[in-house]
């Protein structure tokens, strides 16, 4: 499989493993300090990961890149719309006690961009892909030793 242009593919890929590393020390700085304080700030280098999100959407539009190539941005960026939102314009307590309502958009936005921007490279790059399997698992394994320790 080819993809046009190839720079946005990598800029994906780096963003989503950006996005994996970022997020598990969010989750390993909780169990470290009982605080969501340092992911808070980990959230704004998250949030500036939209620039190169968006010049890899505009990439793929234009050269007429497959749904497969261009959704995972977007989907991206509708999370990072709603983190913004929840998270830091108007912050709204949804986790704990769990507001379904907020919590359940926001995991499968998440998730759904992890997955959405790392299928790609299954087909363009095994090795680089398997760069993203190995941050996803680092990703799910904080999140389950942030859970254990009840400060997911």
């Amino acid at each position: 499989m080819d993809v046009h242009p190839w720079w946005a593919a990598l800029t994906v890929w780096a963003v989503v493993n950006v996005v994996n590393v970022l997020q598990a020390s969010g989750f390993l700085s909780r169990v470290a300090t009982g605080s969501r304080s340092i992911n808070h700030l980990l959230g704004y280098a998250i949030i500036a990961l939209a620039i190169p999100s968006l010049a890899a959407l505009i990439g793929f539009v234009r050269a007429g890149a497959g749904w497969l190539h261009w959704i995972g941005p977007v989907v991206f960026l509708a999370f990072l719309a709603l983190m913004v939102v929840v998270d830091y314009a108007r912050p709204v307590e949804f986790r704990a006690p769990m507001r379904y309502d907020i919590l359940v958009p926001y995991l499968v936005l998440f998730f759904g961009a992890i997955l959405l921007m790392g299928l790609p490279m299954f087909r363009l790059s095994r090795p680089l892909w398997l760069v993203t399997v190995a941050t996803t698992v680092l990703l799910l394994g904080s999140m389950a030793v942030a859970m254990r320790k009840g400060v997911a």
